[in-house]
């Protein structure tokens, strides 16, 4: 019998460390996949900030890998692009080099977006097949690659908005195809944390992990109205802090009619919501590391409540330098920067206090 139980202890340990080895590939292939994403968001930041986004007017998945080769090609590119409001209202005068500069950004961002799917796609398949991933885990991260395929739909959807009547893309559609983004980056974020050996230690208080996820909810809310800012390029103008247009609360917020709309199409009012969402952010995030610091000090959930503190205070300098320099290319790319790294680890953060995933076997095995 002893033996019996030797024998049927050591094919449980051994399962263990097989399922260890994979949890350790399947978190370096979501670390992988995040890099990547984390690089076209930034790329797609710089194609609305340089105004590239409808240099290419045509959405053809396969076809478009290819960059135009010669001049004729180059030619026939640009006179697609000449058909279009932006061309015609704001550039006349471009010429088939200054089109390049604009067509460049754009067709990096959908060669980022293209290669992403592979990124996932292939190596998801083969630890399925191959018996590496998890049951539990099959749905989740197959939901999570076809809303990369929705995402690469949303991206058109957004572009088209520009195609015809305006000189821009859509200020909603940009913030849904950003906040899509991001919802790609946290539910990968979400399942590579739960996939990492986490501490035994306790919550500071029993409203910690709801803190946490009220947190990154506000990141992510900030994250929104960041496009409708970027969208309406809103932080061109009032840039001065801590005052706005010389008032704490500025007036003409509500000009507009109906009153709601000012919250997305109003310049002004999309700019001041911002800047409040990041005060209460602040306000939140700073609360949450001196109640983390008193009630559980020298605990990894008050180190990590430190760290993000100091996230969100670099982003909020950044934001504000971005604001009073009149939104120079390489700060508001920072800035943008900084806002998934504040949320990704705030998406860390909240998933760190639920534990690792449970395992398939009736060993519990200590971290």
């Amino acid at each position: 019998m002893a033996a019996t139980n030797f024998t049927s202890e050591q094919a449980i340990l051994k399962e263990v460390g097989r399922q260890d080895r994979n949890r350790r590939a399947i978190r370096l292939w979501l670390a992988c996949v995040l890099l990547v994403l984390f690089g076209l968001v930034l790329v797609g930041g710089a194609t609305r900030l340089t105004n590239s986004g409808l240099s290419i007017t045509q959405w053809q998945p396969i076809h478009g890998v290819i960059p135009p080769l010669n001049a004729q090609e180059w030619q026939d590119e640009f006179e697609l692009y000449k058909r279009i409001p932006q061309f015609q209202i704001l550039n006349k005068e471009m010429t088939v080099d200054e089109f390049k500069g604009i067509f460049w950004w754009e067709w990096a961002h959908r060669l980022l977006a293209r290669a992403i799917g592979v990124i996932f796609g292939v190596p998801l398949l083969f630890f399925v097949l191959t018996g590496r991933v998890e049951r539990k885990l099959w749905l989740p991260l197959a939901g999570i690659f076809l809303l990369g395929g929705l995402q690469g739909a949303i991206g058109w959807w957004m572009v088209s908005s520009g195609l015809e009547a305006r000189t821009d893309v859509s200020q909603y559609r940009l913030a849904t195809h950003l906040v899509t983004a991001c919802l790609i980056f946290a539910a990968c974020m979400w399942f590579m944390r739960a996939l990492s050996p986490h501490s035994n230690e306790p919550p500071p208080t029993r409203y910690s992990a709801k803190l946490a996820g009220l947190i990154a909810i506000m990141a992510l809310f900030q994250i929104y109205l960041g496009a409708l800012v970027a969208g309406l390029d809103a932080g061109m103008s009032y840039n001065t802090w801590p005052l706005m247009d010389g008032a704490i609360v500025p007036d003409g917020l509500l000009v507009q009619s109906p009153g709601w709309i000012n919250f997305f199409e109003n310049p002004k009012t999309v700019q001041f919501v911002h800047r409040l969402g990041a005060y209460a952010l602040f306000v939140v995030v700073a609360f949450n590391m001196i109640v983390s610091l008193r009630a559980a000090p020298q605990t990894t959930h008050a180190r990590r409540s430190v760290v993000l503190f100091l996230l969100v205070l670099i982003q909020a300098i950044l934001g504000i330098t971005t604001l009073l320099l009149q939104v120079p290319l390489h700060l508001a790319l920072a800035h943008q920067a900084g806002a998934l790294i504040v949320f990704g680890f705030a998406i860390a953060n909240w998933r760190g206090f639920y534990g690792e995933l449970p395992r398939q076997t009736s060993i519990v095995v200590g971290n």
